[in-house]
């Protein structure tokens, strides 16, 4: 099976208010290690439990902010399916995620344009949450197909406008 098999989500599918389905993620230590050696982050308290005790006052290693981003695109591109592109995000980290959390992603489509160049944008507010509290907030723009002869993938230039 290629890419080009696997279903992508399509404007027709996507209502204002539709939630996305959870996703959890138990983290262990591996995932907060291999997340910051995946982003060349080398400072201790992402791979260092003495360094992140004793040094930074928390109670363990914690994910760092690019490894928030993986877990934030990984979450929208599952769902949206391969045709989905990511054109914009910003989010805020109000507490760390350790190991042996229980990452919880939810998100909601806040917000269904089509701009001018006939791409269909799906603005989203996403979270990670630890024992029903938010750790961090998401909002976030991406691009799915309009139809199933649209590809936001094949946008470029003056045609890409996130």
């Amino acid at each position: 099976m290629s890419v080009a098999d696997i279903k992508s989500l399509t404007a027709d599918e996507v209502a204002v208010g539709d939630e996305l389905p959870p996703l959890l993620i138990p983290v262990s230590a591996t995932t907060v290690v291999l997340g910051a050696l995946a982003s060349r982050d080398w400072r201790p308290m992402h791979h260092d439990r003495d360094f992140a005790i004793n040094r930074n006052g928390v109670k363990d290693i914690f994910i760092n902010t690019p490894n928030n981003a993986a877990w934030f695109e990984r979450y929208i591109t599952d769902w949206t399916g391969p045709k989905g592109r990511l054109g914009r995000m910003k989010f805020k980290m109000s507490s760390s995620v350790f190991p042996g959390d229980e990452m919880a992603m939810s998100g909601r489509v806040e917000k269904i344009t089509i701009d001018d160049t006939g791409c269909c944008w799906l603005d989203l507010s996403v979270a990670v949450s630890i024992d029903g509290d938010v750790s961090t907030s998401c909002q976030t723009r991406v691009a799915i197909p309009k139809d199933d002869k649209d590809n936001p993938w094949s946008r470029k230039a003056d045609q890409w406008q996130p």
